[in-house]
């Protein structure tokens, strides 16, 4: 309980996560502008003042940046603040970690590469082809070019928080189930990797701890489909007789979700494998823990 870190925008999926997984080794402070849990203080770290005197009268040892927006039409129909949040908040964190000579984490997503390719590692040039990717890409360049110290972790499609913060495709799913629907109609021409946050979490502290910082891809193990996910789902959940999957392509969805999406966003822990530290479960397994964990009241 030595080590303190200051944690900005963590009342989200992943934010959880962040709490539980370091505050059994950690002294933190956890920031958002929704104070949804006793352990949240507020902080709009778009504000770049109040930013940077709540960090520097903490006095942390580290600097998470977490927070963004996430929604791709949100984004879309809102660039302006969707720059201001994803992107200039991360140069204020750039400046405050620099100026505390502490290291910057900054959570990045596979979403800043074009889809063109079936896989994606480290060595990849990203091309993000979106309103989110765009502002998600240029705070990570700003980061990799600024920042003294850093660990920026890259996602992929991020699952957790059950049903009062996962805004994900894994509660969408579910909520259909829950509404008594029979029939789910999912896209099978998008491909990813599952990322479970509990693991993503464990992962970083297993970085930090190593004094392993740098740029990682961390997504779970197996790369696969939404319709294979949502397959797997109704198996965990003993439903696979009783709902009928139907296949469509992502045209389908378009007036709902017209944000642009890559084909594929399938990340492989490259530089995690090559130094020995890739805790990365199966999407699978950690897909069934989730459900389990987080979903065996809800439906």
């Amino acid at each position: 309980m030595n080590k303190k870190i200051f944690l900005s925008g963590v009342g989200g999926m992943l934010g959880e996560a962040f709490y539980k997984i370091f505050s059994k080794k950690y002294k933190l402070k956890c920031t958002d502008k929704d104070v949804n849990e006793n352990w949240l203080e507020y902080l709009d770290f778009c504000n770049s003042e109040n930013y940077k005197l709540l960090v520097e009268k903490f006095s942390p040892n580290y600097l998470f940046h977490i927070g963004a927006f996430t929604d791709l039409e949100f984004c879309e129909k809102n660039q302006s603040e969707t720059f201001r949040t994803n992107t200039e908040s991360v140069k204020t964190a750039v400046a405050i970690s620099n100026n505390l000579n502490i290291p910057l984490l900054y959570v990045s997503t596979a979403g800043i590469f074009d889809g063109l390719k079936e896989f994606y590692d480290e060595n990849d040039i990203p091309k993000p082809i979106g309103v989110y990717a765009v502002s998600k890409y240029e705070a990570e360049k700003f980061v990799v070019e600024n920042c003294k110290k850093y660990l920026i972790c890259r996602a992929g499609w991020m699952m957790g928080g059950g049903p009062k913060k996962d805004k994900k495709f894994i509660q969408k799913i579910i909520k259909q189930i829950k509404d008594g629907k029979k029939e789910l109609f999912i896209v099978d021409d998008k491909f990813g990797t599952p990322t479970y946050t509990y693991d993503f979490a464990k992962n970083t502290e297993a970085l930090i701890a190593t004094n392993n910082f740098g740029l990682y891809n961390m997504a779970c193990e197996g790369n696969t489909s939404r319709y294979e996910v949502t397959e797997e789902i109704l198996k965990i959940l003993n439903l696979e007789n009783s709902i009928r999957l139907t296949k469509v392509n992502s045209d389908y969805f378009s007036k709902t979700f017209f944000a642009k999406r890559p084909n594929s966003e399938n990340l492989l822990n490259k530089k995690l494998n090559t130094i020995g530290l890739n805790l990365m479960r199966p999407w699978q397994v950690t897909l069934k823990e989730y459900l389990e964990n987080s979903y065996s009241t809800y439906l």
